[in-house]
């Protein structure tokens, strides 16, 4: 293959790429937005604190986005105690997209 080759392929793949990336960033931060109003309607807040919200009952989520996925916070939240059996956090009803919502923003304090 020439340089000119590459070079086309190469343009061809950025292009492919590179529209999705800020489309993929804005749905992170949709998702996101939308889990900082679930923390708040389900209460999150009354056990956990988040910045200067919240009780300090629970553990503090400011920076839990960095000892954490997002993977891992939609299987705690569905049921914490399979992930810890000795977890205080009652199982809350959430459907699957709310779930993985509150985890992309807790996965985003950092």
């Amino acid at each position: 293959m020439g340089r000119r080759a590459v070079l086309a392929a190469n343009l061809a793949l950025a292009a492919a790429i590179l529209p999705a990336a800020p489309a993929a960033a804005q749905a992170a931060k949709g998702a996101a937005t939308e889990g900082e109003r679930l923390f708040r309607e389900h209460g999150c807040y009354g056990c956990h604190t988040l910045g200067k919200m919240g009780t300090p009952i629970a553990p503090d989520l400011s920076k839990v986005g960095a000892k954490h996925n997002a993977a891992y916070f939609v299987n705690w939240l569905k049921d914490p105690s399979s992930q810890r059996p000795t977890a205080h956090m009652p199982a809350i009803k959430m459907t699957d997209a709310e779930a993985q919502a509150l985890a992309a923003f807790l996965s985003s304090q950092r």
